[in-house]
């Protein structure tokens, strides 16, 4: 196996020592602004990595427009323009910041991601994260195929690295919200499998909260005995993203909602968690805003951790609704259609076998549909081709435009409390860190 990349190694000492690892979502136009953060995430009272974001015109590869927006209006720019500074400005930057007690993951999102991994490789990124399925069905309309070409380029020219950096898949994050866990389980797994097939060893599979806190616990289960069945020699973590939906607007439904999310990656096992912040909801959070979340989220997942040492309350056991059985279903499909893994996830969509529900991208059979049922519960309403189930309730049912608007808006409602905060679980209400951990407001 390779030398253990920095990143891997400090998830690795973070999870021996019982500490769960968070990470914001961050990026900046300016290379002073981005290095203020930086240090201001590593300085934070919580065990931290550090994320630098790229804007969305270096994601779309419109190169021209980055370097413009970079020289006349900086500070507009959504994320850090990592090609417009220049390998050498950032390889100043990471060495600057980044230590094996700080290593720093870079996220870029998007298709077609070669040019950018060799610049990463070349400036020292200790990680990236994304996937040829998760960061092209949802994001334009790149043909899977070639996005599935550049992703094996791209993670063959990292794995040629003397210490290659670790990887992230996205796919356990789909859409963000509505797309039933055993597809996300599913989804994470395979593109784990891709990145381990072309050569990478420090592997993380995402999951991203949903709408049920029992039902996520299964899904961390789920994804946690696939990741182990399906990816040995690997040195694979599980990462859980606080909901990435319709946010809650209210500070204190905010809260709740980073909360559950903090309580249920201690509960879960997760090792590491990607935050959010109240500020989700209406802009981009300042550096002290996600300093502030970070080290909210981190006493949160601390006190649940010895809670449950304690055998204290936990809030809603995990579900058995044979979400694990459903999403190696979906894994063991997909590989069936033939070929390396690449050219199985390519098959597997055309044929709808994997179908990510109301996804656009024309690779997308999206003939599969999910809803939310009596219990509260993610769930599928029609499966198209796919070897799952609906449950028997739901799949009559067709949703309308108001019913979708309803569904994308269930924990954004729930949480602000205008639906009525008595539906919340124990798990999801996390009242009592409200009263001890007020969230510090950003200056």
């Amino acid at each position: 196996m390779d030398a253990t990349d920095r990143f891997t190694g400090f998830v690795r000492s973070a999870r021996d020592s019982g500490r769960l690892v968070v990470q914001p979502r961050m990026g900046f136009g300016e290379l002073h602004r981005m290095r203020a953060g930086l240090r201001a995430v590593r300085d934070a009272d919580a065990t931290t990595v550090g994320t630098v974001t790229l804007d969305s015109y270096t994601r779309c590869h419109d190169d021209a427009a980055a370097r413009r927006a970079l020289r006349e209006h900086p500070g507009d720019l959504n994320g850090f323009p990592l090609l417009a500074h220049g390998v050498p400005a950032v390889r100043s930057l990471l060495q600057e910041v980044s230590s094996p007690d700080f290593p720093v993951q870079v996220r870029h999102g998007t298709p077609r991601p070669l040019r950018l991994f060799r610049a990463m490789a070349e400036a020292g990124a200790d990680a990236t994260e994304g996937g040829p399925v998760s960061y092209c069905l949802p994001y334009g309309r790149v043909p899977l195929a070639r996005a599935v070409q550049e992703w094996s380029a791209g993670c063959e020219l990292l794995a040629a690295q003397p210490v290659p950096p670790h990887m992230e898949t996205f796919g356990g994050c789909m859409l963000g919200q509505l797309c039933p866990p055993s597809l996300l389980v599913a989804l994470s797994v395979l593109e784990a499998m891709f990145f381990q097939r072309h050569g990478l060893r420090g592997i993380s599979l995402s999951y991203a909260q949903q709408i049920h806190a029992g039902q996520d616990l299964e899904a961390l289960a789920a994804l946690r005995r696939l990741a182990d069945e399906r990816l040995s020699g690997s040195a694979h973590h599980i990462v859980l993203y606080t909901f990435m939906g319709v946010f809650p607007r209210t500070e204190l439904g905010s809260r709740r909602l980073l909360a559950a999310s903090a309580r249920l990656a201690a509960r879960g096992g997760a090792d590491r968690l990607v935050v959010k912040t109240p500020a989700e909801a209406h802009r981009i959070p300042t550096v002290e805003e996600n300093v502030a979340a970070l080290e909210y989220a981190g006493s949160v997942a601390a006190d649940e951790a010895a809670d449950e040492a304690e055998g204290a309350d936990g809030g809603p056991p995990a579900t058995a609704s044979g979400l694990y059985e459903e999403a190696r279903t979906l894994v063991d499909a997909a590989l069936e259609t033939g070929g390396t893994l690449g050219e199985c996830l390519v098959a597997a969509f055309a044929r709808g076998v994997l179908d990510v529900p109301y996804c656009l991208h024309p690779d997308n059979a999206n003939r599969s549909r999910a809803t939310i049922d009596a219990r509260s519960m993610l769930v599928w309403s029609r499966a198209g081709a796919m070897p799952v189930t609906p449950t028997r309730t739901a799949a009559a049912a067709r949703v309308t435009a108001r019913q979708l608007t309803e569904l994308l808006t269930f924990n954004s409602r729930r949480f602000d409390g205008s639906d009525g905060l008595d539906r919340c679980d124990r798990f999801d209400r996390s009242d009592r860190y409200e009263r001890q951990r007020p969230l510090r407001s950003a200056s």
